[in-house]
């Protein structure tokens, strides 16, 4: 699997990152199988959070054996100082290490939050403090709903050393400012911050009753994955792409990201003329 430096970090972390949300869901037995399938692919990144079910008590037993191993990522969605510490704390147990190297603001969704996380006595503080003491080691920022959130989140403060947003073909096929994923990239890259994608294998949201336990509708065939996925890690300054959040396509996107090649401009072209075909929508706005 193709590594690539994650921005300010400086790790070589690789392309697919295992993501813990399709842990949470399942028993130890089953999300064993899909950590170790992860493992075949020599994954190296985890992206986890307590809202993600069981994902953290899941991944202990792994951590416990495999920890320097691992770029072990972390997220709340706590916004004051007090209850970041003490979610911050409560994940560390979870998950029995005594570090994270990413912790990450969870989600944000608006500028109300923003502010609330960087004002005094905000969750920032408790980040600060963190860092300071060694208990986690960078500090990151997610977005789901309006990536225009992260340029203000980097405008606000210098302290982000990675970020997490949908970069997508499905994003263009009705271009809007919410979803202008590759303005953000431009200004990740000028400020070498690391770029974790989501949403990849996104076609929009659910038409039908869900068959996966992604809240998106995902696709599941194997050319139409490695092609949103190859889209997706085509992209100046993207650095990797979290697995869905469902186990059971997880051996579809590994297999896409191990035979990864970039794509040149009029292959990304093409598929994007794909997704429009075949009726691919944005997640946001609604």
């Amino acid at each position: 699997m193709e590594t690539r430096i994650f921005g300010k970090t400086g790790v070589k972390i690789t392309i697919i990152t295992m993501g813990g949300c399709g842990l949470g869901y399942v028993d130890q037995s089953e999300a064993d199988k899909a950590i170790q399938l992860a493992l075949d692919y020599n994954i190296n990144m985890i992206d986890v959070a307590p809202s993600y079910g069981n994902a953290e008590v899941r991944l202990n037993p792994w951590i416990q054996k495999y920890r320097n191993k691992f770029f072990l990522a972390v997220k709340t969605l706590k916004r004051t100082k007090r209850g970041a510490w003490r979610q911050l704390n409560q994940s560390l147990e979870n998950l029995g290490t005594t570090y994270f190297d990413l912790y990450q603001f969870h989600a944000v969704s608006s500028v109300d939050e923003l502010n609330q996380i960087l004002e005094k006595n905000g969750a920032m503080e408790a980040f600060k403090e963190a860092k300071e003491s060694g208990l986690i080691k960078h500090i990151g920022i997610t977005v789901h709903n309006d990536v225009r959130l992260l340029q203000k989140a980097i405008e606000m403060s210098d302290d982000f050393d990675t970020v997490l947003l949908p970069v997508y073909v499905a994003a263009l096929v009705n271009p809007s400012p919410e979803n202008d994923y590759k303005k953000i990239l431009q200004i990740t890259q000028e400020k070498n911050i690391g770029v974790t994608a989501i949403k990849a294998i996104s076609k929009g949201r659910w038409m039908k009753e869900p068959i996966y336990r992604t809240w998106y509708e995902p696709l599941d065939d194997q050319k139409l994955v490695e092609q949103a996925v190859w889209f997706t890690l085509s992209q100046e300054g993207v650095t990797t792409y979290s697995l869905p959040c469902d186990v059971r396509l997880w051996s579809l996107v590994l297999n896409a990201g191990k035979r990864y090649r970039k794509l040149n401009d009029d292959e990304q072209k093409e598929i994007i003329k794909m997704a429009k075909q075949n009726e691919f929508k944005p997640l946001f706005p609604e």
